[in-house]
């Protein structure tokens, strides 16, 4: 398995030219960028918005997502989708 971008330690943020908002034309979550935009699922949407709302590590965004869902164990689908949102050139650390 590679190494993760990520760790607990890691502030992530958007990369440079991305905007994180609400759609209402398309209900949904977006990531805007100068040559369009990505529509986001319901858990990269919520994933996003606390990234672009807290400065605070990956740690601290676990919890709190946690929190908001009822306690679930969300670390190992949190950390697959900040490398691939890396990868896709949306995060930055």
């Amino acid at each position: 398995m590679s190494e993760r971008v990520f760790n607990d330690d890691t502030v992530p943020r958007l990369a440079q030219g991305y905007r994180f908002q609400w759609e209402p034309a398309q209900n949904c979550n977006v990531l805007l960028y100068p040559e369009g935009m990505v529509k986001l699922n319901g858990g990269a949407g919520e994933i996003l918005k606390i990234i672009s709302e807290k400065q605070q590590t990956v740690a601290e965004h676990i919890v709190e997502l946690s929190a908001a869902f009822d306690g679930a164990d969300l670390a190992k689908d949190v950390y697959l989708f900040l490398d691939e949102a890396y990868n896709n050139d949306w995060l930055r650390k």
